[in-house]
């Protein structure tokens, strides 16, 4: 018997020998095969380059499949043309356009039409909140306390409340006087306010950014007390609203775009209910407020501003001092408001809280009561309001004590006692313990 290890040493001496000419046959046939395709590879390739340009623009009349139709030309933004499949076309589509970036490029258009570009602390809401009636009167109770204090704003609105004022996106407080040294007051009214220009730094250290002006004593000290706030304002960067040096100016609304959305904010007085009322209207050609007792040029405001802006805010000085229910003209106007496109009512003038409503969607707070005003120990509030892209987030109602010429947020059992008495004044509504306002 033969040993397999001897025997397989000699078969694998015959088979690598073996192999070594089938290898370099088959080396051979390769390179011969490879030669020969290149060749028809040219020849056709020549054919078929020329078939397929003659095929790539059809005749007229001619329909393009799917394929010609997905390899057009693609024109870039800067007008250039570029040819490519989907991976490419992706890679050279412009990021997608804010809706109010042609607005935002035109400055003119920016300052003629009263729209600021804001930014606010969330991307994608944000945030307003507002507040009534306050007073910077050296020769009055507020002032007059807060300078024996030190002339700090700490020292007249506490820090809980300057906390939310500061933080708030955009805050909106009822600039209750004129800023100027000049002028007289008029004459036969029993009271009139204003403040040294210099007064406004508080206005900015409590962290406002709009004014309301559109009330029954920023004319307490004429034409000159009026065109002199308005440009102590100008020149402060605050934005004054509902009055102005023509109708036009007093009438226009304030616009933010924000997240991009555009929020319109208008202003108006039903105050005094006369005729020829102390505080004058705005004419075509004189200064003044805008006046709303006949409000059919506020609805028309309301209306033009909701066509150029997602959401609309209606600042609206009315009521009867001391009143803590609506009275008809408000009960009157509050709904046509809303018809008109108003997507958020707030009212002030009463001196008092008053209740809170929705119209639809639209809520109305009747009125917001002093702020930080007087001597009087009196229940406060301030309100905020989160707006997004669907419209109102949140309505929030902060409630607040003026007392001893200083307001400060309600705690504990005060805070309860507030809540409940807007319950009792907001029958149509909800309101938790945190104050944040629903329709039932």
């Amino acid at each position: 018997m033969k040993r397999k290890v001897k025997a397989g040493k000699r078969k694998n001496e015959s088979y690598g020998n073996g192999m070594l000419v089938v290898f370099l046959i088959t080396l051979c046939l390769v390179l011969s095969i490879g030669v020969a395709g290149l060749i028809a590879y040219k020849i056709l390739d020549g054919d078929t380059k020329e078939t397929y340009h003659a095929q790539k623009e059809p005749s007229a009349g001619e329909e393009k499949d799917d394929l010609q139709l997905f390899q057009e030309k693609i024109p870039d933004s800067s007008g250039e043309e570029k040819t490519g499949g989907a991976d490419e076309a992706a890679k050279e589509a412009p990021t997608p356009a804010g809706r109010y970036d042609a607005e935002l490029a035109d400055e003119a258009y920016m300052k003629e039409n009263r729209i600021i570009p804001w930014e606010s602390s969330r991307e994608d809401e944000v945030s307003f909140c507002f507040a009534g009636d306050f007073l910077l009167d050296d020769e009055y109770a507020i002032m007059a306390n807060l300078l024996n204090r030190g002339a700090v704003i700490e020292n007249g609105i506490s820090e809980g409340l300057l906390a939310h004022m500061r933080a708030a996106d955009i805050m909106v407080i009822n600039n209750e006087f004129p800023y100027t040294n000049r002028g007289t007051p008029t004459e036969e009214k029993t009271f009139t306010f204003r403040a040294d220009t210099d007064k406004v730094s508080l206005l900015q250290d409590m962290g406002a950014d709009v004014a309301i002006l559109a009330n029954n004593h920023i004319y307490d000290f004429g034409e000159v007390g009026l065109l002199d706030t308005l440009e102590t304002l100008e020149n402060a960067g605050i934005p004054g609203v509902g009055a102005g040096r023509n109708l036009d100016e007093a009438s226009a609304p304030l616009y933010f775009i924000v997240n991009d959305m555009k929020i319109a904010l208008a202003a108006a007085t039903q105050i005094e209910r006369l005729e020829n009322p102390d505080t004058k209207g705005a004419t075509a050609d004189s200064p003044g407020v805008f006046r709303c007792l006949d409000a059919t040029k506020l609805y028309q405001v309301v209306a033009e501003a909701k066509e150029k802006s997602d959401f609309v805010i209606v600042y609206i000085h009315w009521g009867t001092e001391n009143v803590e229910e609506p009275d008809w003209l408000q009960l009157d106007q509050a709904p046509k408001l809303k018809e008109a496109g108003a997507d958020l009512i707030i009212g002030d003038h009463t001196h008092c809280l008053q209740g809170i409503d929705y119209f639809g969607d639209t809520p109305v707070i009747y009125s917001l009561g002093n702020f930080w005003f007087n001597s009087k120990t009196m229940d406060s509030c301030m309100v905020r309001v989160t707006i997004g892209q669907d419209g109102i987030k949140s309505f929030q109602f902060l409630p607040a004590i003026q007392s001893g010429c200083r307001v400060d947020l309600a705690y504990g059992e005060e805070k309860t006692r507030i809540l409940e008495h807007m319950r009792e004044l907001s029958p149509n509504v909800r309101i938790d313990g945190e104050g944040f306002v629903s329709k039932p």
